[in-house]
């Protein structure tokens, strides 16, 4: 597998990456803004709206009739946190053109339906239709909702609130409700038209061939477009380190408790693999400290686990808890963590960590959907890094890398959602 980088416009990119593995064609605009409360909401549901009708597909019923003859094409829509940066993912998938009747192209058919669905939206007198606008609301609001409904979820939210209050990384992914509520189909438009002209695009193309003129095509649609101010997202300020760390704790009438830990750490950046390994040994499996010790042996916790985010140096532990027992799966966690520092864990831990992480990565190659999640969010790195090559760097990573980064992270917040001293329910 390889991919290649091709210059489409100011502040525009297409990736293509070659895989024999797959029959489909996938093809995905990635557009990157900041992450900022004011815009949040709106740059969110930018791809919902889009996704649902165009200029010639006035509505889903007529869109929907199209990706039929297209062979049941998917087309889908997502908004994610990369960094400090919010990434809107447009994509569709289709058939390889060699399984089409009447040598049909149905890769070229399905770019036009892209583009078409980006640059020409329905949309009349500066305004996105209100009746789409309101009904992807009220699906965005009801997203919002089902995350609050989902403690767990709530909880790892509620700390990157905590710790990265005034920051871009502590704004929603998808804003607020409140935020939600105030889009209207003309300020949607203008967050239209600002994406167009300010934020960065990758468009990533999936295949076993390169289709003749795609990139061509796109480039096309930029033409009578201004791209000036364009965003560099190609940078995401590191978490900071604290002396005093903080805790904040929230009641909820629920029966089981949350524990969420943040710490900053002193190696950041797509390079850090040796972050990844060590996060891994922390936390990452059912061979590392957190689940074989704070879970298995103490039995402090129904789950522990740890996660980084490379770009911003963040190291976050998750948990379910009995109230009576948050202090201790605290000490516990930071016990371990402790030992991480001092060298104290097997070989059989690290060798564990390298084969998984390095199973995963591998797995990449064998999902579309995959390849082209692991290219947009590489999105950070001036050089495009494969899977192959990511797993070389992991195997490149010694016991010394893992206790010099577990050296560096510090405590910087500890969030409890725990229940409230009346009895649940009551």
């Amino acid at each position: 597998m390889s991919a290649k980088i091709t210059k489409l416009s100011n502040g525009a990119e297409g990736v293509f990456i070659k895989n024999d593995r797959f029959n489909t064609t996938s093809i995905s605009f990635n557009f990157y803004v900041p992450l900022q409360k004011e815009t949040a909401a709106e740059y969110a549901l930018l791809p919902f709206v889009m996704t649902t009708c165009s200029k010639d597909y006035p509505d889903f019923s007529a869109l929907n009739f199209k990706l039929a003859k297209l062979y049941g094409a998917n087309l889908s829509a997502s908004a994610e946190k990369v960094g400090d940066f919010q990434m809107l993912k447009i994509a569709i998938s289709t058939i390889d053109d060699r399984f089409a009747l009447d040598n049909e192209s149905l890769c070229d058919s399905a770019t036009e339906l892209l583009t078409q669905l980006i640059f020409e939206p329905k949309a009349e007198n500066g305004a996105f239709c209100e009746e789409d606008v309101a009904r992807e609301k009220r699906k965005a609001i009801e997203h919002i909702r089902g995350d609050l409904a989902q403690k767990r979820i709530y909880a790892k939210k509620r700390l990157i609130e905590e710790m990265y209050k005034g920051e871009a990384y502590g704004v929603a992914k998808c804003g607020t409700e409140e935020d939600v509520e105030k889009i209207t189909g003309q300020s949607l438009f203008a967050a239209w038209q600002k994406l167009l002209s300010t934020a960065f695009l990758r468009v990533n193309v999936i295949s076993r061939s390169m289709p003749q003129g795609l990139f061509d095509k796109i480039s096309e649609k930029f033409e009578s477009i201004t791209r000036e101010n364009i965003v560099d997202c190609t940078y995401s300020a590191p978490t900071k380190a604290i002396d005093k760390p903080n805790t904040v704790i929230e009641q909820m009438d629920i029966a089981q408790g949350k524990l969420c830990m943040g710490f900053s750490s002193e190696l950041y950046g797509e390079d850090a693999a040796a972050l990844t390994v060590m996060c891994d040994i922390f936390g990452g499996g059912p061979y590392s400290r957190l689940f074989t010790n704070v879970r298995e042996k103490y039995s402090l916790c129904y789950y522990c686990a740890s996660g980084a985010v490379k770009s911003k140096g963040l190291i976050t532990v998750d948990s379910g808890i009995e109230k009576e027992n948050a202090t201790k799966a605290e000490k516990e966690i930071l016990n371990q963590l402790d030992i991480m520092k001092q060298n104290l864990f097997t070989d059989e831990e690290f060798q564990s960590s390298i084969k998984s992480i390095t199973d995963s990565f591998k797995s990449y190659n064998d999902s579309q959907g995959l390849l082209d999640a692991w290219y947009s969010l590489k999105i950070v790195k001036d050089k495009l890094i494969s899977p192959e090559e990511a797993v070389q760097e992991i195997l490149n990573v010694t016991r010394n890398d893992v206790v010099y980064t577990a050296r560096g992270v510090k405590l910087h917040t500890v969030y409890k959602l725990l229940p409230n001293d009346k009895e649940v329910g009551k």
